[in-house]
């Protein structure tokens, strides 16, 4: 446990000033995102969209609904290497 919230941790703080807003979140190694701040797209498109313009991917959370409800909420795992959360942080800060 100790070692996924030092991870959350070190994603949260390289997220620091960029347009995200995160979401609490417990007992996952995913972290919640509001980005209405950077775009007004349905979450699913936002996830392409970023994939494409920024190379970090992300997860539409209206895929988890059957109804498709769309907050305008993605999900970032944060289970992997330091360098690879900080790489992606530098890349999330500069939308």
């Amino acid at each position: 446990a100790r070692f996924y919230e030092d991870k959350r941790a070190f994603f949260a703080e390289q997220l620091r000033g960029s347009r995200f807003e995160l979401l609490p979140c417990r007992g996952t190694y995913f972290q919640l995102a509001r980005y209405d701040a950077i775009a007004d797209l349905p979450d699913k498109e936002f996830a392409c969209w970023l994939t494409r313009e920024a190379g970090v991917a992300a997860i539409p959370v209206s895929a988890f609904y059957a109804d498709s409800h769309d907050d305008r909420v993605i999900r970032f795992c944060f289970a992997k290497r330091e360098a690879t959360l900080a790489a992606a942080g530098e890349r999330l800060r500069a939308l």
